[in-house]
């Protein structure tokens, strides 16, 4: 299944979730004039090693990519979620909301990799975080997906909670099955977990707010 939109328009311009992904192009199209070596040096100095931590690693790390499939998909997550959960957080909170899950995605790898040499770097674990609150705040919503079937191609509305689910356990799973790989240089899953997690938590927080403030104003005429 490949996510095209979801189904629920901004109230607001997202004028964060456009910046993130115009920083994140920028980045990567620094990237795109490096050579191998280059690229290695720039990876060394910014991505977060967990064996050698540094805080601001934990947020440049974010803005790096290792190629278009990289880059692409993990824009366009960003780009289909991050709207609505930028119109609910609201945009400054939305900003400090995605640095922070940066962050915690980080931490996350570090943890499980605590003497790992290998530079971790992308916006996964940041956007997990999106789509966990997401998850929590528009369990109604649905996806618009492209679903392939050898030959075929279908696009279908996929709910929200579904997709976002599968995601989620996916990852669960793939992490499980390979910490070695992981901790060698593979895909970060437990950035992913941990994101997710924190998104969760923070949809979760975020709704129970919603929900006294409501009750204290009372019904609107």
């Amino acid at each position: 299944m490949f996510p095209l939109s979801d189904v629920i328009p901004s109230r607001t311009t997202p004028f964060v979730t456009i910046g993130l992904i115009a920083a994140n192009t920028i980045v990567f199209a620094y990237e795109l004039q490096l050579d191998a070596e280059g690229m290695r040096g720039f990876v060394q100095a910014f991505g977060a090693i967990p064996m050698d931590l540094r805080w601001v690693t934990l947020l440049t790390g974010a803005f790096i990519h290792d190629g278009w499939i990289h880059f692409g998909g993990n824009m366009l997550y960003l780009w289909i979620f991050g709207d609505n959960v930028e119109d609910a957080m609201g945009h400054a909170a939305f900003l400090a909301f995605y640095l922070a899950a940066a962050a915690a995605g980080a931490l996350g790898h570090a943890a499980l990799h605590p003497l790992s040499p290998v530079p971790l770097i992308g916006a996964s674990g940041a956007i997990a975080a999106v789509m966990g609150t997401y998850f929590v705040l528009y369990p109604r919503s649905q996806v618009l997906t492209a679903v392939f079937l050898i030959l075929y191609l279908d696009i279908v509305e996929v709910p929200a909670l579904f997709f976002l689910g599968a995601w989620f356990l996916l990852q669960v799973v793939s992490g499980v099955a390979a910490l070695g790989a992981e901790a060698a240089g593979g895909t970060a899953f437990a950035a992913h977990v941990a994101g997710f997690g924190a998104g969760g938590v923070a949809g979760l927080v975020l709704r129970r707010r919603t929900r006294r403030w409501q009750d204290a104003t009372g019904p609107r005429t």
